[in-house]
């Protein structure tokens, strides 16, 4: 047990500085940039758009479900598929917090060339739909909408208010569970794996590449939560170039994104933007594996505490940081299910309620309550995240609710 334990706290205290600076930073943006700007520069096809939207992105803490509203309102907004397709590829695959959780655990050389790969896929993905959005050759999908971005709060106090709202509560509540949970993958993974495990496979980097994709694809992992777990599988002989496209791949894309995708932009776009991601990844992949030097360079730079994972050389900063973040993860989690308990026994019988598949963390929440909000009749929205739910109170039809979730880029289960 205790080996367990000195496994997960090692890697605990080696990237919850970087965390707790990478959620305030994401609050800034939050709080002091206006969202309307990201849809005023991105309604053109060309590179112009399409490395605008990329580079609005990158540094945005959202997940490939998180992501999903704010493209889409994006889309609505005004802005190009091309621009959307190429703002949905680079925004889930890092953000600031995961940036520096990166150069905390895997040093330098993934902290500066995770950013530079999503800025290249999401590029060649957004000029592919950009070239065919210009040749009308791309399926015709809804992009009517009365989504409007929301206001920020006025006044400097209130915007320092809602950074650490934003950063250290909201983001908590959005990622906090996936990052505990990739640290307990990772824990498992580097305490039960033999040291020689890949090395065994190592002969066959692309076929172990290609076993990543079909297993990280499909599922949903955050860009922050991949971390600990591609740093253990590094541990058990896993080449860097392999541990990258788990890296890119893994928080690009899921399969409810993908539903959504399909929906809000088009088969032929999807294709598209599933073709980048896959073809990125292994791309880089095969870079870092096969280019001269390169893979000593990504294996050697893998920090000391990652690489001894005992409890050796803890600082005070790094244990306090630690007790912080995971204070607020269970303050943050403790609140989302509290309210899904009040939620339950406050409910009136004049609420229906429906069932809203898709909805993974709180951007989804309040895309589904704003838009819900919107609908003439409707006198009150409250979604229960850990449910799945909307409960909705007004005259309102069943299938104006049912659409408007639809239109949102969600399911609705019967």
């Amino acid at each position: 047990m205790m080996e367990y334990l000195n496994a997960f706290v090692s890697m605990l205290n080696g990237m919850s500085p970087y965390l707790l600076l990478g959620f305030f930073i994401a609050g800034l943006l939050h709080a002091f940039v206006p969202s309307s700007i990201y849809s005023r520069y991105l309604a053109g096809t060309g590179l112009r758009s399409v490395a605008t939207a990329a580079a609005f992105g990158i540094p945005l803490p959202l997940c490939s479900c998180g992501v999903l509203p704010t493209a889409v309102a994006l889309r609505r907004s005004g802005a190009s598929r091309a621009a959307s397709t190429s703002f949905l590829i680079a925004t889930p695959q890092t953000g600031v917090d995961s940036i520096a959780a990166t150069y905390s655990m895997m040093g330098l050389p993934f902290a500066i060339l995770r950013p530079v790969a999503a800025l290249v896929t999401s590029l060649i993905g957004g000029l592919a739909v950009g070239h065919w959005e210009r040749k009308g050759a791309l399926d015709d999908v809804a992009t009517d909408g009365n989504y409007e971005f929301s206001e920020l709060s006025k006044g400097f106090w209130n915007k320092v208010v809602e950074t650490f709202k934003y950063g250290f509560f909201d983001m908590m509540q959005s990622i906090g569970r996936w990052l505990l949970i990739g640290l307990v993958v990772a824990t498992l993974i580097t305490v039960l794996l033999p040291d020689d495990f890949f090395s065994t496979y190592a002969r066959w980097p692309l076929l172990n590449m290609f076993i990543i994709v079909l297993v990280a694809v499909p599922m949903y992992v955050c860009a922050t939560g991949s971390i600990p777990i591609a740093a253990a599988l590094m541990l058990k002989g896993m080449s860097p170039g392999c541990a990258l496209v788990l890296l890119m791949a893994g928080p690009a894309a899921n399969m409810a994104s993908m539903f959504v995708v399909n929906n809000a932009f088009g088969r032929k776009a999807t294709i598209v933007y599933l073709l980048s991601i896959i073809g990125g990844a292994v791309g880089f992949g095969l870079l870092v594996d096969y280019w001269p030097g390169l893979r000593e360079i990504f294996t050697n730079a893998l920090p000391c505490h990652v690489m001894h994972h005992g409890m050796h050389g803890v600082s005070w900063l790094n244990t306090v940081c630690s007790v912080a973040l995971l204070g607020m993860i269970v303050v943050s989690l403790g609140a989302k299910y509290w309210k899904s308990y009040q939620i339950k026994h406050n409910q009136t019988t004049a609420m229906k309620e429906y069932k809203v598949k898709g909805m993974m963390c709180v951007h989804c929440q309040a895309n589904v309550e704003k838009g819900l909000a919107s609908l003439p009749g409707v006198t009150k929205v409250t979604v229960d995240l850990a449910k799945g739910t909307a409960l909705v109170e007004g005259d309102v039809p069943d299938q104006a609710v049912i659409d408007k979730i639809t239109e949102l880029g969600y399911q609705y289960e019967a």
